[in-house]
This record gives structure tokens, sequence and C-alpha cells, in this order.
């Protein structure tokens, strides 16, 4: 693997995607729809297993254009998103079916709420767009309340995921933008579970997660395009993209 400058990631394009949230099949945005699309609904399974009622408050941290908030609305669980892009608030905001998430515009290193005053915490697709993912996990822990969940899904930090997940998508989905990813950013396993446990969680569970090699995953390489049936599916390895979920402690 070539040695990678320490260029800052790409967080500006969030601004710019508006309905391309959504309808956009020839940008990654589409690739992060179809991850959402097997992961959520599992988070949704987890979060009904673990707690007795669904009476239950739900941060999302970075929450872009509301694929997991709007989702978590729907079982009827109070949902709050939180992100600094207005503009992908308002896009969130527009598909929010139930009307009833409150979208705040804010700082996930200083979250505007009070200690212990979420059931269940989420970040997604975001620890890798930090400089200091430890202080997210931290402010997560802080108002969550004990025996709490905390979801997370990143990028392991090795030559095969700097291979697949930022060069294999500059190379096979059209509109990628420069420095989306950034290499010096991703979180190896070891790592966001030593996060976890310093900041008063049990040892996470962590999940893998890859694309499913099929005919879509193929008919993208060749047309750059990524078809609507493209999708994901879990996976043993965590060498590329994956997923934990972590109890906070009494």
């Amino acid at each position: 693997m070539p040695q990678q400058p320490r260029v800052a990631v790409n967080n500006e394009i969030y601004h710019q995607l508006g309905e391309r949230w959504y309808t956009a099949q020839d940008d990654p945005v589409a690739l992060l729809r179809a991850e959402a699309a097997l992961r959520n609904p599992w988070m949704v399974e987890q979060i009904q297993n673990h707690f007795e009622t669904s009476q239950l408050s739900v941060l999302d941290i970075g929450c872009g254009g509301g694929f997991l908030t709007n989702l978590l609305a729907k079982p009827g669980f109070r949902v709050v998103g939180l992100d600094q892009s207005v503009e992908s608030l308002a896009v969130a905001r527009l598909y929010d079916t139930t009307g009833t998430v409150q979208y705040d515009q804010g700082d996930a290193y200083r979250l505007p709420y009070p200690d212990q005053s979420f059931d269940v915490v989420c970040s997604m697709d975001f620890l890798e767009h930090v400089d200091d993912p430890k202080q997210v996990v931290a402010e997560a822990s802080r108002v969550i309340k004990p025996g709490g969940m905390f979801f997370f899904s990143t990028f392991n930090r090795n030559p095969l995921s700097w291979l697949v997940v930022i060069k294999g998508v500059e190379w096979f989905v059209k509109n990628t933008p420069p420095h989306m990813h950034v290499y010096h950013l991703f979180i190896k396993p070891s790592e966001l579970g030593r996060f976890c446990l310093d900041c008063g969680f049990a040892d996470p569970t962590f999940y893998g997660l890859r694309p499913s090699l099929n005919r879509a995953f193929f008919q993208m390489l060749v047309t750059r395009v990524v078809p609507p049936d493209f999708s994901f599916t879990f996976s043993n390895s965590l060498q590329t993209g994956y997923l934990g979920v972590a109890i906070k402690q009494p």
C-alpha cells in the first residue's frame, strides 16, 4: 500500500447531496443506502429484544439524511437525530413520514443533552469522519442510561480496507468525491473496543459487513452505477466494514 499523506476527510460533500441522499444511484451514497437496508432493521430488532418496553429514547449521532432516524421512529421510539449539516437535516425531515423525529444541529464532541437522557445511542458511518472518535464514544456514554445500548459502525484500518473501501469505491462508483474517506481515520476493532471499555461500556460485540457478491455487484463494477438491488450481507470477517454494539455499565 502506498504511503498516504494525512489529508483532511471531505465532510463538505454531505452538505451538497440534497435529494441525492435518497435518489442517486451514480454516487457512493447509494452504497450507504444499501448498507442501511440491511443494518437498520437489524438494529431495530436488537433494540426490541434488549428492552421490555417500546417507550424508548434514541439518539442518532451524525444522522445525515435520516436513513436510520426515520426508520427508528416507525416503531414508536422517541428519536433525536443530530448532525452538523443543516442541508442534510432538511432532507432528513422531508423523509420523516412519522413527523415525530427531532432533528438538531450540533457537535458530536459536545452533545447538547443532559447526562443519561437516552436509552440508545447510535453512531453509524460517522466515527471515521472525526479526528477524535474516542471523544464521541465518551459523549455517547455520558448521555446513555445504565444498561442502554451503543451502536456503531466504521471501517477497519488495514491494507485490504484501503484497497476495497477507498480505492475500490473511487474506481468503481461514479462521482466519488476526493477524500470521502481517509485511511488514517479508519479504526481497528481493537481500538474501538478499548474506547468503549475506557468510556464505561461492557466489551462490545462486533459483526462484519460486506457487499453481496451477486449480479448487482458485478454490474456495478462494469457500469460504475450502483444497481437498486445492490445489497450487503453480514460477515464473520472484520477486515473491512464492521459494526458493533456495547452495553453501558451500571
